[in-house]
């Protein structure tokens, strides 16, 4: 998809964002500021001059060149930071490149493995980097001021922000192998995310393919010295005595660090295997929580679990927001996590103690034999589920008769008895799916309104068992399909997004939305579909507009009472009234 393998710059500027009591110049961080948010606090575009925005330059990547027609796609997914009067990034292939914001033209490029570009399977999604300087720079050395990335292959990197080339001093020249024992590893690796910067450490989280074979690498969070790339310290989230039976509980997404108080504050995954559970029926409290941990010592200082004994690969997809709110009139130093399921969670930064009530329900029980699933779930009271939580036989979406036929002979198929529905040997529908309710675009938070913006991606998911003596063949995996062997397990899985013959989802409509949450009373102030899918002469359909569309990018907030995202099917860049 070449038109993703660019960056485009509307209006590019130099400002100063304050974050929570932190000044921070520019947009230093994935999330805007360092304690996520994904907040501008500017208001030269506002709601009276943004209709006169202009595309001012685009950059090409050029990766999606590297792929020839039919054999794959390049995904350029990042949000750039701006930082030491650049704009930095990383492309598919994994180079970071740095862009002069006003033209942008490359001013470097920092290529770690050249070598690799040619074979498809080094290519990754890169959502970001990470930039460090000196806090006493010794004038006239290299690398006193760094960017960070991480690829697929458990590697990290250090570049010189002012001239691309790599920082001899860390690790290995340049590097450092996470998979290694010395860095505190545990195996395969790979991040997707960008590293996170905390005074002088490095903290990095990373993924261990959670889904792949029951007993995978533990996941590993850990950091380094931004200087040497020597280990400070590591916390493992699987339990000793399981680790020979099962792993993950990893860190994909992108998290969140407080300079205020030294704290990292982490979503984490499922164990494996996300959707069989047989191999470990103990408990795992790490497993798909959020953490607040030390970032000096690496101790943990709180968590809470948001799904138990996960079934349904409901990792936390984004990262924690670490925010001063209003509740009840008084200011509360916070963290806000978003989830699959679509539900938030707000919870005391200082304590973990939640600031809406949480209640544990019941859940539909496993069918499958040794599985032990979680009698109740954690459901928050408030706000209210952002995304769709059920769907039935009568609201099954179709253009005709017949497509809304196959889909309901579908549902009748399988099993279904609402959220958290387990997968099963019969087949299930999982809603909301792996993909969200929220995923890892994530949200936005501005400070000034008390009010978060989310997103919400509304489509089921199907989770088929397959015992593994069963003549049944695993398909080939087609895009939005997953078909794998569980190795480790009794079982192969099959699913995928729930698609009529038309490639349309089976549930009705919307399919993506956004929408404003007070965050101290916890209601919503409006929600509205966002975007468009084509669907050729159904999009002709008067209410085609109200149809939303899939959506994994997040919005961003600005002081100027606006709303930005893509993200959408439809190609297009919006601009909202927060208001």
């Amino acid at each position: 998809m070449k038109n993703l393998s660019i960056f485009l710059c509307v209006a590019c500027i130099g400002f100063p964002v304050t974050a929570f009591g932190q000044a921070y110049d520019g947009w230093p961080a994935y999330g805007g500021a360092p304690t996520g948010g994904h907040y501008a606090a500017f208001d030269q575009i506002n709601r009276d001059n943004v209709t006169r925005l202009q595309r001012a330059w685009e950059y090409k990547s050029g990766d999606a060149e590297k792929f020839k027609a039919g054999e794959g796609r390049a995904s350029l997914e990042v949000t750039p930071i701006y930082n030491n009067g650049l704009l930095y990034g990383c492309t598919t292939f994994n180079r970071i490149v740095a862009l002069d914001p006003e033209t942008g033209d490359e001013v470097w490029s920092f290529d770690p493995h050249a070598g690799l570009v040619a074979d498809k399977a080094q290519a990754s999604v890169c959502r970001g980097v990470s930039y460090w300087q000196a806090s006493a720079p010794d004038e006239g050395a290299p690398c006193q001021k760094r960017v960070f990335k991480g690829d697929r292959m458990g590697r990290v990197f250090a570049a010189d922000a002012d001239t691309g080339k790599a920082c001899a001093d860390f690790g290995a020249g340049g590097y450092v192998d996470l998979t290694k024992p010395e860095a505190g590893g545990e195996g395969r690796l790979f991040l997707t995310s960008p590293t996170a910067v905390l005074g002088d450490a490095l903290i990095i989280g990373g993924a261990v393919g959670d889904n792949i074979e029951a007993n995978s690498p533990d996941g590993v969070i850990r950091a380094l010295d931004v200087r040497t790339g020597a280990l400070l310290w590591r916390l493992v989230t699987i339990p000793d005595e399981l680790s020979d039976a099962t792993g993950g509980a990893d860190v994909w997404p992108p998290f969140s660090v407080d300079p205020e108080t030294n704290t990292v504050f982490i979503g984490t995954g499922s164990p494996s295997v996300d959707l069989y559970g047989a191999g470990r029926n103990a408990d795992i409290p790490l497993a798909n929580s959020v953490l607040a941990i030390d970032g000096a010592t690496g101790a943990l200082k709180w968590h809470y679990q948001l799904v138990h004994h996960d079934l349904f690969d409901f990792d936390m997809p984004d990262q924690p927001h670490v925010v001063k709110i209003t509740r009840d009139g008084r200011d509360v130093n916070a963290v806000i996590q978003i989830t699959k399921m679509g539900m938030v969670f707000a919870f005391d930064r200082d304590t973990g103690e939640p600031l809406f009530p949480i209640e544990e329900r019941p859940v539909p029980a496993s069918d499958i034999p040794g599985e032990q699933s979680s009698p109740t779930q954690p459901f928050s009271v408030k706000p209210e589920p952002f995304s769709a939580q059920t769907v039935s036989r009568d609201d099954i979406f179709g253009f005709t008769f017949w497509d809304r036929g196959k889909c309901r002979e579908s549902f009748d198929a399988m099993r279904y008895e609402g959220i958290f529905t387990p997968p099963s040997e019969r087949g299930s529908l999982i809603f909301p799916s792996p993909g969200g309710g929220g995923n890892w675009g994530g949200a936005a938070i501005d400070p000034a309104r008390n009010v978060l913006i989310v997103k919400a991606q509304n489509f089921v998911f199907t989770a088929k068992l397959i015992p593994d003596e069963s003549r049944e063949q695993i398909p080939s995996a087609a895009p939005g399909t997953m078909a794998r062997k569980m190795a480790g397990t009794p079982y192969k899985v099959v699913g995928g997004r729930w698609l009529s013959p038309f490639g349309v989802p089976c549930n009705p409509p919307p399919w993506g939305e956004l929408m404003a949450i007070d965050l101290d009373s916890g209601d919503y102030l409006w929600r509205r579909p966002v975007g468009q899918v084509p669907f050729g002469p159904f999009s002709l359909f008067k209410s085609f507009s109200e149809w939303g569309s899939p959506v994994l990018g997040g919005p961003i907030a600005t002081a100027g009472g606006l709303i930005f995202m893509a993200a959408t099917m439809d190609a297009t860049f919006r601009a909202f009234d927060i208001e």
